[in-house]
């Protein structure tokens, strides 16, 4: 028999979840960034360095492990694009060094922050999926969502340099003219306005204000327009940068791997761990993301003895163009993958895995035939 369908909510993960990965995330960061900036520290010290870069922006990537690679039936379901996926991304990656160290890096920003731009474009996907709303709705987020985004990267690079880069000095191309930036921002606003029409256009029918939502679109321009337009350092981009990005992707894997485990995914050491709740499963991000930048530090950048150790290795630009793209892996297949793991059409049982549908019940066995014998 069919389980009933769950009700439509207006929340993600729950009202006090949504609001502590969203908002709260950008208020953590936001505190952090302003008492840095008041102590006169425009870089990242090792503490805040080690917790939101390490910490959330590289141990969120491995959370891939969840969804995927430590999945070994989600493997078998799609195995040439789990496979395909990392080797189209080591092989761009390598023929972009072999041009030149920063044409690699160039690519590589320019990915990441699509892929920054796509996940809050789907936030709320997901969010309306979850609602059950109408499809104007969903496209009228979606746009805000892209203004929200699109507007201050149009405006960082209509006022090139800045005191900060996406990953290093000169990855975003220069050119744009100033006024493209102003530009950039009044299409911002006016899509906020008219977004804002679309939650009176709500209310007005009944539908209520729709809470999620409003959570999910204001930190979003906070910490976009905190962290590119008004942002005086590194420090603050970085902050704002990674926390609204990482920690609700956490919410989501930690969610999804916590099913996923009671159907009998994992193998049995990351159950193990999983049965541990939220520490367990941070324990192996951080562990492998730990491990990833100790390869970065020691032979790549050099800039974190105090958590890595002072055995840096220097290494020719040969090495260092087989090296870097294969470091970047969990990063660019990470970017790759995630356009196709949480689509529901294309990945049934998704959101009964994420608790948004009750499972599907099990099917009874055929009743046996009678025997012949007498």
């Amino acid at each position: 028999m069919a389980q009933p369908a769950r009700a439509p909510s207006p929340w993600l993960f729950g009202p006090s979840t949504d609001v502590a990965v969203f908002a709260g995330s950008v208020a953590a960061s936001g505190a952090v960034a302003l008492w840095l900036s008041g102590t006169g520290q425009a870089e990242l010290p090792t503490w805040a360095w080690a917790a939101f870069v390490l910490g959330v922006d590289v141990a969120h990537v491995w959370a891939m492990l969840y969804r995927v690679y430590a999945d070994r039936e989600e493997l078998a379901r799609r195995p040439e694009l789990y496979a395909a996926a990392p080797l189209l991304a080591y092989a761009l990656g390598f023929a972009a060094y072999q041009h030149s160290a920063l044409t690699f890096w160039r690519l590589f920003a320019y990915s990441a922050a699509w892929h920054f731009v796509r996940q809050q474009v789907g936030w709320g996907a997901l969010y309306n999926r979850r609602a059950g709303s109408p499809a104007w709705e969903a496209r009228l987020d979606a746009a805000v969502l892209y203004g929200c985004t699109l507007g201050p990267l149009l405006w960082w690079h209509a006022h090139l340099p800045r005191p900060f880069d996406w990953f290093v000095p000169g990855d975003f191309l220069p050119g744009l003219p100033a006024w493209t930036g102003t530009a950039a921002l009044s299409a911002s606003g006016m899509l906020g306005a008219a977004w804002l029409g679309g939650q009176v256009l709500r209310w007005a029918r009944g539908g209520g204000l729709f809470p999620g939502r409003w959570v999910l679109v204001l930190s979003t321009a906070v910490a976009w327009m905190g962290g590119i337009v008004l942002a005086p350092d590194d420090a603050t981009f970085t902050l704002l940068n990674v926390g609204l990005h990482g920690v609700p992707y956490f919410a989501l894997l930690y969610r999804y791997a916590r099913h996923r485990a009671g159907e009998g995914g994992y193998a049995p050491w990351l159950s193990t761990a999983l049965r541990l709740g939220v520490p367990g499963f941070l324990a192996v991000l951080l562990a492998c993301a730990y491990g990833e930048e100790w390869l970065w530090d020691t032979f790549v950048w050099h800039e974190h003895a105090a958590l890595f150790g002072k055995a840096g290795v220097e290494l020719p630009p040969g090495l260092l163009a087989l090296l870097v793209p294969a470091l970047a892996l969990p990063q660019a297949t990470h970017y790759l993958l995630d356009a196709f793991t949480w689509r529901g059409k294309e990945n049934p049982g998704l959101a009964a895995r994420l608790g948004w549908e009750a499972p599907p019940a099990p099917v009874a066995p055929p009743a046996a035939a009678p025997s012949a014998a007498g």
